[in-house]
């Protein structure tokens, strides 16, 4: 029996939490729909938003939409309403991610969702300087704890490691200048914020973050081989806290498994009050991505590779209208 009141405003609202998630070069690469009857929200991939240059087997675009998968079951614990979650409910149609059912007799309660609600609207990626405080031990292990409630294992570099990781990032960072296809496809998912009218995807020229003059801090350039006019250069992180997110397995669930883990890592982090960005650039080419894996355990696939620290959030970048993202039916 459903106890609580779902109309079509709440679930415009769910959804309007949901895509606050990060995805690859903000591409925002989901599509909602709402079933009345059933209570059901279903996610699907939206191909016309695939990058297929950085992202041919399309892991990255199921971390996204992980990442909105996770968002959506916060928002609608924080209403009142349990979940039943199903990843890649039917293996015929490869689009459909996951379905949510509201209020299912066999949902389930998660009491800590609730709780990250209000970082939703307040995390942000952040491409700007972090100090050099250390993360105390307590949050690190909050968010360990984080991922691995979603299945995923979020690991902090020791210092050999770390700068192992950092060497391939360099690597990758050079393989991608040297690739005219991806440094056209990354192109053309910026914005220039100065010109014309403003965009509701991609990443705008404010969120660039300035130009690093020193540190070892590995930030992804968007400006790629173009030049922002009047952008700052600033002194990031002679010694970055890395941690890398990865799952037993590489296959399709496992990728949504693992954006969940990356935002609930991330909301918890930012209701710690630590900052994040992203350094992708070495798990986008296969060869390097292997050699991401820790050394010591020799297992897992790594999937993302965040900074934290302590830091500017970074500002709000655009969102697509829930409109356009979200189909509600009888």
């Amino acid at each position: 029996m459903f106890t609580k009141i779902l109309d079509d405003t709440l679930v415009k609202n769910l959804v309007a939490d949901a895509v606050t998630a990060p995805s690859m070069h903000n591409a925002q690469p989901w599509r909602f729909r709402y079933a009345r009857h059933s209570r059901t929200f279903t996610l699907s991939t939206d191909p016309d938003r695939a990058i297929p240059q950085a992202d041919p087997t399309t892991r990255g675009m199921h971390l996204g939409c992980g990442a909105a998968l996770l968002n959506l079951r916060v928002a609608a614990a924080h209403a009142g309403h349990r979940t039943w979650t199903a990843l890649l409910p039917d293996p015929h149609t490869p689009a459909l991610l996951a379905t949510v059912r509201l209020d299912d007799p066999h949902g389930h309660t998660d009491e800590a969702l609730p709780d990250l609600h209000q970082a939703i609207r307040e995390r942000h990626t952040s491409r700007f300087p972090f100090t050099e405080r250390q993360i105390p031990d307590t949050v690190r292990t909050a968010l360990t704890e984080a991922a691995a409630r979603e299945g995923a294992q979020l690991s902090f570099l020791t210092d050999s490691h770390r700068e192992t990781v950092l060497d391939l990032i360099k690597h990758a960072e050079g393989y991608n200048r040297m690739d005219d296809a991806r440094d056209a496809e990354q192109r053309g998912w910026t914005r220039d914020t100065g010109t014309g009218p403003s965009a509701d995807d991609g990443i705008p020229a404010y969120a660039f973050g300035p130009r690093k003059r020193a540190g070892s801090t590995p930030v992804r350039d968007f400006a790629g081989r173009h030049t922002v006019p009047d952008r700052d250069y600033a002194d990031f992180e002679k010694n970055p806290q890395l941690a890398s997110l990865s799952t037993a397995g590489d296959e399709p669930a496992d990728w949504l498994r693992a954006g969940q883990a990356l935002e609930r890592v991330l909301l918890v982090a930012t209701s710690e009050g630590v900052s994040a960005s992203f350094a992708t650039q070495p798990v986008e080419w296969p060869d390097l991505r292997w050699i991401l894996r820790d050394p010591v355990s020799g297992s897992g696939y790594v999937h993302m590779l965040l900074r934290l620290g302590y830091g500017p959030r970074g500002p709000r970048t655009p969102r697509r209208p829930v409109d356009e993202v979200l189909t509600i039916t009888a």
